[in-house]
């Protein structure tokens, strides 16, 4: 994957080093979040909600924001600068402006948001409340070692997965996924998060004219795209964590599925073509 030299918009709260908040989650917290995030692929802004109590939003964390030093830093920047890039293209082709997420934030074990406290154990979120992605770069090591999914690409789908939620927090499709249901192979998370990975192939297809070449996906690069999709299905994890598939506990949806949508938007380019919402069949 070539992203080095790739423009860099400096959208970062690097919040790296600050330790763990106060009064995080405890190990009850944690618990809940891994079983939520990782065996049921529920939405880490549920999790946090119900371990903060009634949804109480937690103060937020200061960081430095900038353009990070480090290679690990600097990729997410180009990255997130590369998903804007791309965005920023098709609401302009559609007449509207697109407002990036407020920043894409870096951080270690937990941090404070609005959608509550965030920890490393749920993996990469979105938060609506405050339009930023929480990122522990922690689970690059997951997505490698405990789901499989090697290489830079594979990375690179998680953040445009996780800004993918931020450009249907701009559209409403949220809003609409809410009135659908949180749980099961049709319901409106599913169908959620099934857009998100389409949007991902979008941006994976547009990324090289949206960078002027500096931002260039591969064949491989899309396969190891394809591979993370998999390795995080709702029936993958279901069999890993309790050797049983329960499709009324979906809230991602499968393997099959989630390669499948991703590999639409990698081929078509076109985020109509993600209308998972009006799509009779998932």
């Amino acid at each position: 994957m070539r992203w080095r030299g790739g423009r860099r918009s400096g959208n970062i709260s690097d919040r790296r080093g600050m330790g763990p908040v106060a009064g995080g989650l405890g190990v009850g917290g944690v618990v809940l979040a891994l079983i939520g995030y990782f065996v049921f692929g529920i939405d880490p802004t549920t999790t946090l909600s119900v371990v903060n109590g009634a949804g109480a939003p937690a103060a937020e964390s200061s960081g430095v924001r900038g353009a990070p030093d480090d290679e690990a830093g600097q990729f997410v920047d180009v990255i997130e600068t590369s998903t804007a890039e791309v965005w920023t293209e098709v609401f302009a082709q559609a007449g509207q402006t697109y407002e990036p997420p407020a920043a894409v934030v870096l951080y270690e074990q937990s941090t404070n948001t609005r959608c509550g406290t965030g920890q490393a154990a749920m993996g990469p979120f979105y938060c609506p409340a405050d339009r930023m992605v929480y990122l522990d770069l922690s689970f690059w090591d997951d997505l490698e070692n405990r789901f499989g999914a090697e290489g830079e690409a594979a990375r690179a789908y998680v953040i445009a997965h996780e800004i993918a939620h931020h450009v249907q927090n701009l559209t409403g499709q949220m809003d609409k996924a809410q009135r659908l249901g949180s749980q099961g192979a049709e319901s409106g998370a599913v169908r959620l998060e099934l857009q998100a990975d389409c949007y991902a192939g979008v941006w994976a297809a547009r990324a090289e004219g949206a960078s002027g070449g500096a931002v260039v996906l591969g064949p491989d690069d899309i396969a190891q795209g394809l591979a993370a999709a998999s390795a995080i299905g709702d029936d993958t994890l279901q069999k890993q964590s309790q050797g049983r598939v329960v499709p009324d506990a979906f809230t991602h949806g499968s393997s099959a599925q989630r390669m499948a949508w991703f590999r639409t938007g990698a081929q078509t380019g076109d985020p109509n073509a993600c209308d998972t919402f009006s799509a009779a069949r998932l």
